[in-house]
């Protein structure tokens, strides 16, 4: 779980510092930068498992992916920022796999990362990659300090459940003072190894495989976690062949009856779970139904001449359809709504989500949202997987509809560079009298209003301006009678 996120020059994200929770909305204007936090989180991801080069060709510039990775780097008017800088506080499993299959284990759960990536100063012609790890660091929170930095609201049982007793003050990850060398530090039986600082085309953290450095180890498989979820129409109405395809929901909704289908198949058949196979579809079709009036069942064919897995859709009549056939934003909720049941933990980042969806039923989508992420009164265990949600909106719709404590809105402010030149960065601010409001900026009362108020008649003598809009239908005006 990401608990807090410090970026410098990444984009217009200076000296940005946020804390989150189990569900966050980012609200702000097209254009604000709200996609650069999320572009931020996926380029520490791919850092994770990815060389420096690949995870910067991943993110996306103006306009789609961009040729060169400088686009990355803040720069105002003619100059350019030659590093950038992340620091995460997260809390990661206690137990996983290794990459042989080993289990691993924890008591260090509470972790900070810091990694400095820069513009290669080599020379052209030698340089393998134009970036350069700079910095690492991996660090052990102490427990006695974690509610100095935990502060959004839980129960002892959420946090007897992911944080353990454990001493240690020694880092496991460290950049030696003169800067030039990377260590990687010992747990256990293993020894510290030291790598020179310009000669790595990836980060330590993404070397790490085996099971000789656990915590590490966790480490990188949190932030491999973390995801931009951007379900694509085509690849939910694919059919999915049984015998070859992951039965993981991709982050562009790849492979939903796949997922559906063994998620079924393994709850419905688990003895420790008293719920069926069939209650796994009714419970996908229930949620479904807060969307869409006519849905009666659901369940996943499998044409065993093909091979092919179908998610199919039954109305009142009982006569079942493809789901191909649903809008794309209610195809979109039926894989969240996959995504609910299964005990898959992680970041997930949702652009927009009420994007295809009616005004009148945003309120189901947020609330399939929130249902998502872990509930922090409750102990984490397959019922209550370790998930998180961050969603991004300009939707006002949404923005009244989020819990307090959740929202955050995003806006461009001028700030001055010490060369005297103005720029525009973002900034983030919360609502008062929440948990957030003791680490961050308070939004301002016209600001919010900006969101919930959209409908406030401005006089223009343009040509647009003259037309008639749906506020001034002489029927409809009782329902602006007080704008």
């Amino acid at each position: 779980m990401l608990t807090r996120l410090k970026i410098s020059n990444f984009k217009n994200l200076v000296d940005v510092d946020i804390h989150f929770g189990t569900f966050t909305c980012i609200a702000g204007a097209n254009g604000v930068g709200k996609s650069n936090l999320f572009d931020a989180i996926k380029f520490l991801s791919l850092l994770a498992d990815h060389s420096l080069l690949e995870a910067a060709l991943s993110i996306r510039g103006k306009g789609g992916y961009a040729a060169d990775v400088f686009h990355l780097f803040h720069h105002s008017g003619y100059e350019q920022k030659q590093k950038i800088s992340f620091e995460v506080e997260m809390i990661i499993p206690s137990m996983g796999l290794d990459d042989l299959g080993q289990k691993v284990k924890t008591v260090f759960t509470f972790l900070r990362y810091r990694v400095v990536v820069g513009i290669c100063q080599k020379n052209e012609v030698n340089s393998v990659s134009p970036l350069e790890l700079l910095e690492e660091e991996l660090l052990p929170i102490p427990k006695k300090d974690i509610k100095e930095h935990i502060l959004f609201p839980q129960m002892p049982e959420w946090y007897q459940s992911v944080f353990f007793r454990g001493q240690r003050k020694q880092a496991f990850i460290s950049t030696q003072p003169n800067k030039r060398f990377i260590t990687l530090h010992g747990e256990g039986k293993s020894r510290l190894s030291s790598q020179p600082v310009g000669n790595l085309p990836s980060t330590i953290l993404s070397s790490i495989t085996r099971a000789e450095h656990p915590t590490a180890l966790l480490a990188k498989r949190e932030m491999q976690s973390w995801r931009l979820l951007q379900l694509e129409p085509s690849a939910l109405r694919q059919s999915d062949e049984l015998s070859i395809t992951p039965a993981t929901l991709g982050a562009n909704g790849a492979h939903l009856a796949k997922t559906l289908y063994a998620l079924a198949k393994k709850r419905g058949n688990n003895e420790n779970n008293d719920v069926t196979e069939q209650q796994i579809y009714g419970h996908v079709a229930n949620r479904l139904a807060e969307l869409i009036d006519d849905v009666h069942s659901l369940r996943v064919e499998y044409d065993n001449q093909r091979d092919l897995l179908t998610v199919q859709i039954a109305g009142r009549d009982g006569t079942f359809h493809p789901a191909r056939v649903l809008s794309e934003g209610t195809l979109r909720f039926l894989a969240l709504a996959v995504l609910e049941q299964s005990a898959e933990g992680g970041l997930w980042c949702v652009e927009e989500p009420e994007n295809g969806i009616h005004p009148g039923r945003i309120k189901a989508i947020i609330r399939l949202l929130e249902d998502i992420a872990m509930d922090t009164t409750y102990p984490i265990d397959s019922n209550n997987p370790f998930r998180q949600i961050i969603i991004n909106t300009h939707s006002p719709s949404v923005v009244s509809l989020v819990p307090n404590e959740s929202l955050l809105v995003a806006e461009l402010k001028d700030t001055l560079h010490q060369n005297g030149q103005r720029f525009k960065k973002v900034s983030f601010a919360s609502l008062p009298n929440t948990w957030r409001a003791k680490v961050s900026t308070m939004v301002t009362k016209g600001k919010l209003l900006d969101y919930l108020n959209p409908i406030i008649r401005q006089k223009s003598e343009s040509i647009e301006a003259k037309k008639q809009r749906v506020k001034d239908r002489t029927d409809l005006q009782i329902l602006f009678s007080g704008d």
